[in-house]
């Protein structure tokens, strides 16, 4: 790409084709029909004294973003990477209602992760969102960045997975994502709630981040059994694999 078209690229994704999607994102969203388990566990919380940080793996980012746009599902705040990518899906978000910190696992992450726990702390109704494993993966393996933010605004951390069977996967993203079809059936489950207490060592942590890792891998897989979905590969990529 010569240097003469990055600012041109980089107004697109910005300024032109952000509205564009979000129209498209809304219009899909709208016709999709979720069916939610457990439900009565995030009202609850929601409606609770201690924030809320939300836990999903980053494939089934689509499939959840409608979702919790919905007003009654309450207010959030997502971490968003700072590529030109992320300059897209923020303003997309942002459109959708959510509060929107930028960053990644690659680049400007602690970052964001202290503007979300500086949001949480100072809004006490505002919630958060992050993808266990990252911006980059590898695919399934969890991160220690929700479990960081639970610990610091005295949170409960919540696992939350989704499952269709009439969807796109895309296949040339690690993250294998998929995105529903127009009309798609969208079954949410609400998982069981984890504590994180401060203070923890370091194994302590490590066993929840493995407890956090194992719980959403399992929800995702009795979910998908039931709805029907199945890709060609795993849920979980191998720890060898290279994301590219």
């Amino acid at each position: 790409m010569s240097s003469d078209s990055k600012p041109i690229r980089r107004f697109l994704f910005r300024h032109v084709f952000p509205p564009i999607v979000l129209w498209f994102y809304r219009r899909l969203g709208s016709s999709w029909r979720y069916v939610t388990e457990n439900e009565h566990v995030l009202t609850e919380l929601l409606r609770g004294p201690r924030p809320l940080v939300g836990a999903f793996l980053h494939g089934r980012t689509f499939q959840l973003l409608y979702y919790f746009s919905r007003p009654d599902h309450g207010r959030w705040i997502l971490m968003c990477s700072q590529s030109r990518d992320g300059d897209l899906m923020a303003r997309v978000e942002a459109g959708l209602g959510f509060r929107v910190a930028r960053g990644s696992s690659g680049r400007g992450g602690a970052r964001a992760l202290v503007q979300m726990i500086k949001g949480q702390r100072e809004d006490r109704g505002l919630s958060s969102c992050l993808a266990i494993d990252g911006s980059r993966g590898p695919r399934g393996i969890a991160q220690f960045g929700a479990l960081t933010l639970t610990q610091k605004t005295g949170g409960v951390l919540l696992p939350v997975a989704a499952s269709t069977a009439d969807g796109w996967v895309c296949r040339g993203c690690w993250d294998r994502n998929v995105v529903p079809k127009p009309y798609a059936e969208i079954r949410i489950l609400i998982g069981q709630p984890i504590e994180v207490p401060p203070g923890l060592d370091a194994a302590a942590l490590e066993a929840a981040r493995a407890l956090l890792e194992q719980r959403l891998l399992a929800m995702h897989a009795d979910l998908d059994a039931r709805t029907g979905f199945a890709d060609s590969q795993p849920l979980q990529a191998s720890l060898h694999m290279t994301p590219p």
